[in-house]
């Protein structure tokens, strides 16, 4: 793989990871961008003991452009994108609209709080800059295509981003913990349809990090033993709610999913971050999570198919008549990693997906229990959701080369 580093018209950074040595990465972004967007400021919730981030520059952010206007296509004539190149393998670059930027804590953009010097209240409502940063990650160069139907070498190209960009970001200063993501599907709230994913590096542990080690601390107190590796390990021997696995990696639904579609994917040793994966286990993710993937979106038949399988149930027969054409499932994908500095020995490395739709032409919506008071309540049993999703990844079969 060949890194390559340039910059864009306003000055923010963007990287070509080639599968090939041969390319010269040096067309010119020639837009006039303007100034960078301003950065954003984080508020205390006293009450909940979390930061919220408000950046209101985000609400002027590309909203679902038509294809041919696409800014994460590569650039062609009458057409400047934020890919200078005309085409690409993956690509990273800083998001235009960041949700954190380093530029924050050089425009101070935020007080150290929101009260008057000396205002014994001036904890509850503390502020300060929104210190981080927020890039883009351009799986393909297809505007046509789904991380599902990428080749295993691009998701082995993907992940050297990944690692990559972990890497680089929890260096900076000011970052906290780096989080991983794809978000599919309009349903999920995409505003651009291009193949792509995110890097967020946070200036703060996340609140759902916090409460998994929180967890994994008090599982060692009590048991001298580590809570990923015992979960881990107690899926990979009662198998009833294994989805799939290889040499490296098995997948699951969780014993407790919240949601009607979730899997996780754990590395069967355990490490803190995408780093410490090794040349091996890089190389066996690939094939199982292409596996999954594409058994993810055969899960919910078409609209007005027959019969409509329901979660659990078997899988459609073989039968001379072509299989009914799937749903394309809208995603949430999440690797969660250890903070950079803190808690790293009690941290386990682990892939979460999960999707909103309950069925081909519902959606679940977080309603009072869930938005409200955190409570979840899942309509469809976890040991339902795998033994639809192993029959459906045996139909799939193992991923080869150039197949989609």
């Amino acid at each position: 793989m060949k890194k390559t580093t340039t910059r864009l018209a306003d000055g923010r950074e963007l990287i070509y990871f080639d599968e090939s040595d041969g390319l010269a990465r040096d067309a010119v972004d020639q837009r006039d961008l303007g100034p960078r967007s301003p950065g954003s400021e984080l508020r205390y919730d006293a009450l909940l003991d979390e930061w919220v981030a408000v950046a209101a520059h985000r609400q002027s952010r590309t909203f679902l452009p038509p294809a041919d206007q696409c800014p994460l296509c590569p650039s062609r004539p009458g057409h400047p994108s934020e890919i200078p190149d005309s085409a690409y393998d993956v690509v990273v670059f800083e998001n235009r609209f960041p949700s954190f930027a380093m530029e924050a804590a050089v425009t101070g953009v935020a007080s150290a709080n929101g009260s008057a010097a000396g205002d014994p209240d001036a904890d509850l409502f503390a502020r300060r800059p929104g210190v981080g940063r927020c890039e883009v990650v351009c799986f393909t160069s297809d505007h046509g295509l789904a991380f599902g139907s990428l080749t295993p070498s691009r998701v082995r190209t993907v992940m050297e981003a990944w690692v990559d960009r972990t890497a680089e970001l929890s260096a900076l200063p000011g970052v906290e913990q780096v989080f991983c993501f794809e978000n599919r599907g309009e349903e999920i709230g995409v505003t651009l349809h291009h193949p792509h994913g995110q890097i967020y590096a946070y200036p703060f542990v996340t609140p759902r990090t916090r409460r998994m080690l929180d967890s994994a601390r008090a599982h060692a107190y009590r048991t001298s033993r580590n809570l990923f590796e015992d979960v881990l390990a107690a899926e990979r021997s009662a198998q009833v709610r294994v989805v799939a696995q290889t040499a490296h990696w098995t997948a699951f639904v969780p014993a407790a999913a919240r949601w009607p579609v979730e899997v996780h994917f754990y590395p069967h040793r355990r490490v803190p971050d995408l780093p410490a994966l090794s040349d091996a286990e890089r190389d066996d993710f690939g094939p199982l999570y292409l596996r999954v993937l594409r058994a993810l979106d055969r899960y919910f038949v078409a609209e007005g198919a027959d019969p409509t399988p329901t979660p659990g149930g078997p899988a459609p027969a073989s039968t001379d008549t072509p299989a009914p054409a799937g749903v394309p499932l809208p995603y949430i994908s999440a690797w969660h990693q250890a903070p950079v500095h803190l808690d790293r020995d009690l941290a386990a490395l682990h892939l979460q997906v999960f999707s909103i739709r309950r069925a081909a032409n519902k959606l679940k919506y977080l309603a009072g229990s869930e938005s409200a008071m955190g409570v979840w309540i899942n309509d469809v049993r976890p040991e339902d959701i795998a033994a639809r999703l192993r029959g459906l990844v045996d139909e799939v079969g193992p991923v080869e080369e150039g197949a989609r």
